[in-house]
């Protein structure tokens, strides 16, 4: 690998044109395929500066570090569709999943890119995207090439290496989402059956008073979530899974996940973050989730 890599994210949405951009504007090369992509992710990369390149094949003969950063349940077609670059244009490049998913999961990835030839770790993803006034997340890595990765350092984001064994960072990284995320479910069914009951100001004021940090986090929480939710749908599932893989309960996450399923089909979950028109404030977001409600058709 060159002191100065070449990079390749698949695929630049929220978080991989954030993490190119800043990648690009430290001096480094960031490349892309947008075949298949949406008008949206294409409309990102090139505020990214990152270069469209014609194929997968052209990704991986010119990268030297290829970044996943999808919905995770994209992650495994995605390094399916890699390693089959790699088995026609073979090179040693340095493979990243950066993808919210199971330590078993990641492990049958890690097992994927390495028959194809290349080099495997495991990065787990944790904080918003990196803009000009801010770090950025911090990027854990594991893996017996974690260092490899670790050169990214020197160009802009905040690298953390782990350990060398191959689910360390997706398993942190489950285990945090799990707190973050899962409250921010429940804290958005809670509320949204306060306004369903009539009792939203009197739970308000109640949170107010004996939860104030609680209630200051749903307030920036809460509204933020909506457009994000067809992306955490599948987090919840893949934490379901690492919790029911060691013997603990999943029902929780998976209900986390089912809250996720249901506000992606309102009309908040079909926004995007550069278009947001309603649901700026958690009053907004539990008026709009509670009227959802009413016009879920009743069973007989």
């Amino acid at each position: 690998m060159s002191s100065r890599p070449t990079i390749g994210i698949l695929s630049p949405g929220d978080m991989g044109h954030a993490i190119g951009a800043r990648l690009q504007k430290h001096g480094l090369r960031v490349l892309t395929n947008l075949t298949g992509r949406s008008s949206r992710s294409v409309a990102l990369a090139a505020k990214a500066g990152i270069i469209d390149v014609a194929d997968d094949r052209t990704l991986v003969q010119e990268a030297d570090i290829v970044l996943s950063i999808l919905v995770p349940a994209e992650a495994t077609a995605c390094a399916e569709r890699i390693a089959t670059a790699l088995q026609a244009a073979p090179t040693r490049l340095l493979f990243a999943d950066c993808n919210a998913i199971a330590p078993h999961t990641v492990q049958s990835m890690q097992s994927i890119i390495t028959t194809a030839g290349a080099d495997f770790v495991d990065v787990g993803i944790i904080g918003g995207p990196p803009r000009a006034d801010n770090a950025g997340p911090r990027l854990y890595v594991s893996g017996p090439q974690a260092e490899q990765f670790a050169i990214l350092k020197e160009y802009g984001l905040d690298i953390r290496v782990l350990g060398p064994a191959i689910g360390q960072s997706s398993g942190l990284k489950m285990c945090y989402a799990s707190l973050t995320k899962g409250l921010t479910a429940l804290a958005t069914e809670a509320l949204t059956a306060s306004k369903a009951l009539g009792l939203s100001d009197a739970l308000t004021t109640e949170l107010q008073s004996s939860q104030p940090i609680l209630y200051r986090m749903f307030q920036g929480g809460v509204p933020a979530m909506p457009p994000k939710a067809y992306r955490w749908v599948g987090e919840m599932e893949e934490i379901a899974h690492t919790f029911a893989d060691l013997g603990l309960p999943p029902q929780m996450l998976e209900g986390a996940a089912a809250i996720y399923r249901f506000v992606e089909q309102t009309e908040l979950g079909r926004e995007i973050p550069e278009a947001r028109q309603r649901g700026q404030n958690l009053e907004e977001v539990t008026d709009i989730l509670s009227a959802a409600l009413d016009a879920k058709p009743t069973e007989e």
